[in-house]
């Protein structure tokens, strides 16, 4: 592949009152064009990555990367939405710009505002990412699916608890390295393990602390050339990028297998011409855990029916043998829904060029990235790694 990270930005993530879309939008735009290096009047194209749903008043949002500087203006922007892979696919349009020569610079904007709106509200904009035709009325919105799901994979393969409530004490001992992150705390495992007041039931096996947050936050990537790369302070080449989209009802598939989301691994893997020992570490979607136990066996780190043993192995651990969600995932760092994508990239970015600060994996050389929108109906994977 020929597209390189050479810039990036990253807001805190959280409840941001003092922020808008707009002033999160040019905040990152601004820090990713200084990081990199290049003048706002050198980008060719800019991609702004912005779920919405009802979140924000303001649509039509593309534009307002253009209020970052009178450079930018009369600038092709474009808006891209594939659900909770919104940022992924934003990535993936800049990167087939650059792969076309139809720009030399591109500038991708990930970004949402989820905490002003009203929580009953919240649910319903999510569940428009279900296919609300058979699932608009399952309790609980986004939650209440992938509750069904935990539920689905209990019956099938056992009472998994342990093994969520231990995904969940890793990413949230892990987020509290994360200067970026919405809730900084080592929860341990006890207290994710066992139902209590302030670690209700919240959807079928879920609890509080199976589910990510609701979040305010946006990141930015400058994509160029390897060409351009080479000539800046830093660059980060794509060394796979792969998008498989997935039927949208979950009765036309069997959901535990996340199955667009191995053959997205599958494709990104061969494409890079490694396999997944030579990852140094990866940055997955768990908006719930029961996700991101799926997402071990659908990467192919585990056979099927026993993610568990990624987790009660010490495999994903932070010093394990595949890190995962170093960063402490959506779990901890929270899940501003446009945002989310661009920010795994930043952060992969930041892995493979030793500027992580604490969250920093020791040796990182390659970083595989797993964005999902929907229950695993968008499946965007990347790999990363450093040429300069």
């Amino acid at each position: 592949m020929t597209a390189c990270i050479v810039g990036w930005a990253h807001t805190p993530f959280g409840r941001l009152t003092d922020e808008s879309v707009e002033s999160l939008i040019v905040r990152v735009a601004t820090d990713a064009l200084k990081d990199a290096g290049i003048a706002p009047a050198d980008v060719d194209e800019i991609v702004l990555g912005h779920f919405n749903a009802g979140f924000s008043a303001q649509d039509f949002t593309a534009s307002l990367v253009l209020q970052a500087s009178p450079d930018l203006r009369f600038k092709r922007a474009t808006r891209v939405e594939n659900a909770c892979a919104t940022g992924s696919a934003a990535v993936h349009q800049g990167i087939r710009a650059i792969e076309a020569k139809a720009a030399r610079v591109v500038l991708v904007v990930g970004v949402e505002q989820m905490t002003t709106t009203p929580g009953p509200e919240i649910g319903k904009n999510l569940l428009k990412a279900s296919y609300v035709r058979e699932e608009a009325d399952i309790e609980g919105g986004f939650a209440g699916v992938f509750g069904k799901i935990a539920g689905a994979y209990f019956q099938r393969h056992g009472d998994q608890s342990d093994a969520l409530a231990g995904i969940a004490a890793k990413n949230h001992k892990n987020g509290v390295a994360n200067p970026y992150a919405q809730m900084r705390k080592d929860l341990g495992y006890d207290f994710c393990r066992n139902e209590s007041e302030k670690n209700p039931y919240v959807a079928g096996p879920l609890k509080r602390t199976d589910c990510s947050l609701v979040s305010d936050g946006a990141a930015a990537l400058v994509l160029t050339g390897v060409e351009t790369a080479l000539t800046m302070d830093k660059a980060v080449i794509f060394r796979a990028a792969q998008h498989v989209q997935d039927y949208l009802p979950l009765s036309k598939r069997d959901i535990l297998k996340f199955e667009g989301c191995a053959l997205a691994w599958k494709r990104a893997l061969a494409q890079a011409g490694i396999t997944l020992n030579d990852l140094s570490l990866v940055e997955t979607h768990d908006c719930f855990t029961i996700a991101e136990l799926i997402e071990y066996e659908a990467m192919g780190l585990v056979p099927e029916g026993q993610g568990a043993r990624a987790i009660s192995e010490g495999i994903t651990a932070k010093d394990g043998a595949l890190p995962v969600n170093p960063s402490g995932g959506l779990k901890a760092k929270g899940h501003p829904i446009g945002a989310t994508g661009v920010s795994m990239h930043a952060l992969g970015a930041m892995q493979v060029t030793g500027k992580a600060g604490d969250m920093q994996v020791k040796n990182a050389n390659l970083a595989g990235l797993f964005n999902m929108g929907g229950a695993a109906v968008a499946n965007y994977v990347s790999i990363l790694e450093r040429i300069r």
